[in-house]
């Protein structure tokens, strides 16, 4: 098992030096030997700053070739890494920064329109120990300027061909470092490295404590799956500060050789068209992007969007039945290959390519290599075989714990399985089925009701282009669903008795049906293609 992402990085610029690592869509490439050099620079200049081996440094950056190599420095010098999502703002970062006790914060210039330097600006003038970083040319302490510190990463030709070693990035001298941190001798020696939030259940994020090992296995299992060799090229659609980008594709990247095709946001058309232009094999990474290319494939379906794709990574989301036979018809290689996985545990299960198509359409994959699962019923016990129940997990990607540690005694159980939340199965051949969420369930007059059934069974209507269900209050019964849907064409959305109907058509209870409908144009989602129930249900309450 690898246990220092440095170690790999540097193994990797050695064996493959002028070998692609990533491209931009502003037509900019690195290779791996121009990737370790300036991951080296950026790493004497923060040496310089008082960055060493367990500092803990929180950055908050797009999607940038910029970003890769931070992650790179960092990991170089043996920081803790603190990756914030861009959507974050001033509460949110301030209580990440206190709680992980930062010690600098990079930040981009203003982007999409957002002051990020102002936020971080005040988050650091609340806290004298942390520095900002930002790079657009200046760094500054508690929000002070201090000077030109890098190039703007927009000030780079769109035309050229190769990235320069630091090119948007302050450099120092690499001679100057100190060696690089051990490598420890297994994965139970490994040190924490990384610090991930995630929302959850709780008022505040919670803090997952990674080290490279966690995460690097992870990446490992998902790529072993999908079979990823020299030559695969995939898209990295979503933030690159999720841990399924700047861990879990990154370790496929020095690990296995795969190229990154970065962008900073997802556009359904420049996107699909930077895919296209760089022969995308991998094209992630979930149900709303599978989506997208597929509607854009139907645009134009004698011209093959993505002649090179091997697979569709998927994940994050649940996907609807029959859309993993339409993308592997209509768009060619396997289909879709997803696998299930959380902040705190990364990709527990992955499908593989040689899996079949009952299997990838329905499943998420099977436990990676050292991953063991429970299902859990209601009462504690071990759940018959084939029968649903709650997700528990260990495996070598399993969180430390959290920082806060009296998270832990409700995420793990006395037997120190996590408790994923995940309600699922797991059929005679290993295959998980993920059926919902432990709280993503409607209780109306004692009867519980899957949001995910009643979601899986709309998908198939034809009015319907998307869908959610969430309980709302209701005095009477406890809670009611309510089915919140975007409409195939807006012109004539569904009624919500034509779905009552259709659902009756199809075998569900009465009491399952949903009470109330709302049609929207969109669905509000995370960045990684989530959709946010809770945001639906602060809405229509």
């Amino acid at each position: 098992m690898h246990t220092s992402f440095w170690a790999v990085i540097a193994a990797r610029a050695d064996e493959t030096p002028d070998t692609e690592m990533m491209a931009d869509e502003r037509g900019r490439r690195m290779t791996y030997g121009q990737y370790r050099d300036a991951a080296e620079k950026f790493a004497a200049h923060l040496a310089d700053r008082g960055v060493g081996e367990g500092t803990v440094v929180t950055w908050q950056l797009p999607t940038w070739i910029e970003s890769v190599v931070v992650v790179g420095a960092l990991a170089r010098l043996g920081a803790v890494q603190n990756p914030v999502m861009p959507i974050y703002r001033e509460r949110e970062l301030a209580f990440v920064t206190d709680q992980a006790a930062s010690r600098l914060l990079i930040v981009p210039p203003v982007w999409r329109g957002f002051d990020y330097p102002a936020m971080a600006a005040a988050v650091a003038a609340r806290n004298p120990a942390l520095e900002v970083v930002v790079l657009d040319g200046a760094v500054r302490e508690n929000g002070t300027s201090e000077g030109q510190a890098s190039v703007d990463a927009s000030s780079v030709d769109a035309s050229s061909e190769s990235v320069a070693p630091g090119v948007a990035l302050p450099a120092g001298d690499p001679a100057r470092l100190p060696p690089p941190p051990a490598i420890p001798d297994g994965p139970e020696q490994a040190p924490v490295r990384w610090y991930f939030y995630t929302s959850g259940t709780t008022a505040d994020p919670k803090g997952a404590r990674h080290t490279d090992a966690t995460v690097m296995a992870g990446g490992t299992g998902m790529a072993e799956r999908i079979a990823c060799v020299p030559g695969d090229r995939v898209g990295l659609v979503f933030p690159f500060a999720h841990i399924g980008g700047c861990t879990t594709w990154l370790t496929s990247s020095v690990v296995f050789g795969v190229a990154m095709i970065l962008t900073e946001s997802f556009d359904p058309a420049a996107t699909v068209e930077l895919l296209r232009r760089e022969g995308v094999t991998l094209a992630g990474a979930g149900t709303v992007f599978h989506q997208t290319y597929l509607a854009a494939q139907r645009r134009d379906p004698d011209r093959p969007l993505f002649p090179e794709v091997r697979c569709f990574p998927g994940g994050a989301a649940p996907k609807p039945p029959g859309l993993h036979a339409q993308m592997k018809k209509e768009l060619g290689g396997v289909g879709i290959v997803a696998g299930w996985g959380l902040t705190e545990a990364p990709i527990l299960t992955m499908a593989g390519v040689e899996d079949p198509d009952d299997a990838l359409a329905a499943a998420e994959g099977r436990p990676t290599n050292g991953v063991r699962l429970r299902v859990v019923a209601p009462d504690g016990s071990d759940a018959a075989p084939g029968s649903e129940g709650e997700l528990r997990a260990k495996g070598p990607q399993l969180m430390l714990g959290y920082l806060d540690p009296s998270l832990d005694a409700e995420a793990f159980d006395e037997d120190g399985w996590f408790r994923t939340g995940d309600l699922g199965r797991v059929d005679g051949a290993g295959n998980v089925f993920i059926t919902g969420r432990l709280k993503d369930v409607i209780i109306r007059k004692g009867e519980t009701i899957s949001a995910k059934e009643v979601e899986d069974l709309l998908s198939g209507h034809p009015d319907v282009a998307e869908v959610a269900v969430i309980g709302l209050p209701d005095p009477a019964t406890g809670e009611r669903a309510c089915a919140v849907v975007v409409a195939a064409d807006p012109g004539t959305p569904p009624t919500l008795d034509a779905l009552g109907e259709y659902l009756r058509g199809q075998g569900l209870m009465v009491q399952k049906l949903p009470e109330r409908l709302e049609i929207v144009g969109t669905l509000p989602r995370n960045p990684a293609g989530k959709v946010l129930k809770k945001d639906l249900k602060e809405r229509y309450a």
